[in-house]
């Protein structure tokens, strides 16, 4: 059955207009944060894979680091053991971090590794123990009271901080035509294993890669102003004042920053986007308008 003349018009040009992204992303690299909604609905996961194994088609050459807190904490629930968190981040004890290498570097990392090679990819699942790549040290956080004479200093156990990332292994496997897929556990000097933010890992990826582009997964449109619009076009010099009137807060707020960090460091641009929209990657990557908030150096 030939395609109607209008439908014919509508996919003719979007080939067309992504025609130019193609020629441009081929052989960069991407760093992408997997996270969110996009992770747990059966379609928006099909969607994403889809996404990622076309972008490698093309030419473009995808990292992928993923998140999996709600997986973790549903995992500590039927074992019996409640999640503390602290400034949002999780409490993580020995139990606990047990508990995160399996559900990151295993159940999780398979999945993702499993629906890529569904739709046609060739990855392969890593942690930051795997080839060193990610050294971790401990997390240090120091809560500021009025009533406090000194600082607080608060102990989160296995959570840690990226030290150092060598991205040896990562190149071997692009070079080879695969997708990593990383866990977000670092491994520190003493031996122990840290549980790593997701979203700063892939920042410090992305900056040591040199990445074209970091993309952030949220459940959110993007960074909204105090009207509650999109923010489309973020310049880095603009944060600061954005911080201060209160626009970036709350969860953005690391996120913006992570984000910041990786383009000062060289990354072309950092989107937050929204993983809550199907084949979000490919709408960011490959159209004009893009389907979130886009971080540049002007």
């Amino acid at each position: 059955m030939s395609l109607q003349k209008a439908r014919a018009h509508k996919i003719a040009d979007v080939l067309i207009e992504a025609l130019p992204y193609i020629q441009r992303f081929r052989g960069k690299t991407m760093v992408i944060k997997y996270g969110g909604n996009a992770m747990v609905d059966d379609a928006l996961k099909h969607g994403f894979a889809r996404d990622v194994v076309l972008m490698k088609l093309v030419g473009v050459n995808p990292v992928i680091v993923h998140g999996g807190g709600p997986q973790i904490g549903s995992l500590l629930g039927r074992l019996g053991k409640d999640s503390v968190f602290v400034q949002g981040m999780r409490v993580t004890d020995s139990d606990t971090m047990d508990v995160v290498e399996m559900v990151l570097g295993g159940l999780v990392n398979k999945e993702i590794v499993n629906l890529l090679n569904q739709h046609g990819g060739a990855a392969v699942g890593l942690t930051g123990k795997d080839g060193e790549l990610i050294r971790a040290r401990k997390l240090i956080l120091r809560r500021d009271a009025p009533e406090l004479l000194e600082p607080e200093i608060i102990d989160l156990g296995h959570v840690g901080e990226v030290q150092s990332i060598d991205v040896r292994v990562v190149n071997l496997l692009v070079q080879g035509d695969f997708i990593p897929v990383i866990a977000p556990i670092g491994v520190g000097e003493d031996g122990r294993s840290y549980n790593i933010n997701a979203d700063l890992v892939a920042g410090k990826l992305a900056e040591v890669l040199q990445a074209e582009k970091l993309l952030l997964l949220t459940n959110t449109a993007g960074l909204l102003d105090a009207q509650g619009e999109l923010i489309s076009d973020l310049d880095v010099g603009r944060v600061d004042e954005l911080v201060r009137q209160g626009v970036i807060r709350g969860g953005m707020l690391p996120k913006i920053r992570c984000a910041v960090e990786a383009v000062q460091a060289g990354v072309r641009t950092a989107h937050i986007i929204d993983g809550r929209v199907e084949h979000a990657v490919m709408l960011d990557m490959f159209t004009d308008e893009g389907v979130g908030t886009m971080i540049r150096r002007r």
